[in-house]
């Protein structure tokens, strides 16, 4: 029994999940299931135009690097962020984030890491065909992750992550479309310092590929889907302007994992173009990985178009206050995702807060004006709070 607010739920969904197959070669998304685990959950990152692969270490760092953890300068940290999601389309989308680390022993060289992530899609209310109320379904999605990080020279460390991720959409098609599998993130991150002029700079340089991992129901129908696999690397620059003051900038590229969905050749007959649908559907996740790297139907090109990119700059004053901004941007034929973002951090004792704003770049953008904020807890600084 569908009904108008299942269907206006769906299509709100696609504006956030890369999908479909497509006989449009002008526009060729790739698609994968549990979208939610593209979006950026910190305020941090979020203000310096989604960056973080290889920015200084903090809370935050399991979802974009998790090696940096090694790095950190504070014994253990918990954070928590709100965004609520697609705010200029529809109410009720929100991504909800806890993460936090440990460093144990004496030596400072390894951490121990976890994070919660829950997207909740909102309530949603079933009718039949005669528009009658039947229920209330709340869509969501789940994903529950450990790590460990250590430091593997004096300016190298590695990091792997175990994460559980769970899908339900149970109510949608009158049935329990819920679904779950697990994943792993396998990260580096190097630090040194290099002289420019007559100050010495922290250079950053990381990668993570995230969610390696099993595929995924999505939404109750008979074909399991990929989970957004991806490769991310980076790089960054913190400059000191002075004694408390200093610049960063950094900048990351992504590229999905995942084999770009079929598309209708010239001259092909729908028999062929269903069978080659299908031997997509039937693809392991991960000959899904290695075919993502030559698979796209315009060659060279179209590989080319799936690669995003961002750039941020952070301005900090004394580790007290700080100023962000910067700007994401994704292929027109890949989902058109452009938006500048600007942030601010304010530090009090061993307190954090963080804020982001998204503006969008391009019309009908379903990101504008999406607003995040982040809290994160330094348990070494309270602790010394509490010693005095």
């Amino acid at each position: 029994m569908r009904n108008i607010a299942t269907k206006i739920l769906i299509l709100i969904y696609l504006f956030i999940s890369v999908t479909g197959f497509s006989q449009n070669k002008e526009y060729n998304p790739i698609e994968t299931a549990v979208p939610s685990l593209t979006i950026a959950p910190d305020a941090r990152s979020g203000g310096m135009g989604d960056v973080g692969a290889a920015t200084t270490p903090d809370a935050y760092s399991q979802y974009w690097n998790p090696a940096k953890y090694a790095f950190a300068t504070s014994k253990a940290s918990l954070a928590l962020s709100y965004t609520p999601w697609m705010r200029s389309v529809v109410n009720g989308i929100s991504l909800l984030n806890a993460v936090g680390y440990y460093k144990p022993g004496t030596e400072n060289n390894q951490a121990l890491s976890a994070s919660l992530r829950y997207f909740s899609i909102g309530d949603v209310y079933l009718a039949d065909a005669q528009g009658e109320f039947i229920s209330t379904v709340a869509p969501s999605e789940l994903a529950v992750d450990i790590g460990y990080s250590r430091k593997l020279t004096e300016t190298f460390s590695g990091s792997v992550v175990i994460r559980y991720l769970r899908a339900n959409y149970s109510g949608i098609e009158d049935e329990d479309s819920s679904d779950g599998t697990f994943a792993a993130d396998v990260a580096g991150y190097n630090e040194s310092y290099i002289n420019i002029g007559k100050s010495e700079s922290l250079l950053g340089l990381g990668f993570n590929i995230s969610n390696i991992g099993g595929k995924i129901s999505n939404g109750g129908h008979n074909r399991e889907s990929f989970i957004p696999a991806n490769f991310r690397v980076g790089t960054s620059l913190m400059y000191p302007l002075d004694e408390k003051n200093s610049l960063t900038i950094a900048a990351d590229l992504n590229k999905l994992l995942v084999p770009t969905p079929p598309v209708l050749r010239d001259g092909e007959s729908m028999e062929d173009y269903r069978e080659r649908v299908l031997e997509y559907e039937k693809m392991s996740s991960f000959k899904g990985i290695f075919k993502s790297f030559g698979d796209a139907p315009g060659g060279f090109s179209e590989e080319m178009k799936e690669i995003t990119w961002a750039l941020g700059i952070e301005y900090d004053y004394d580790s007290k206050f700080r100023l962000r901004t910067g700007y994401a941007n994704e292929n027109a034929m890949k989902g058109n995702r452009k938006y500048l973002t600007f942030g601010t951090g304010l530090k009090i004792n061993a307190f954090q807060l963080d804020a982001a704003y998204i503006l969008a770049t391009n019309n009908s953008n379903p990101l504008d004006q999406t607003l995040r904020f982040s809290l994160a807890f330094d348990f070494e600084a309270i602790m010394k709070l509490l010693n005095k």
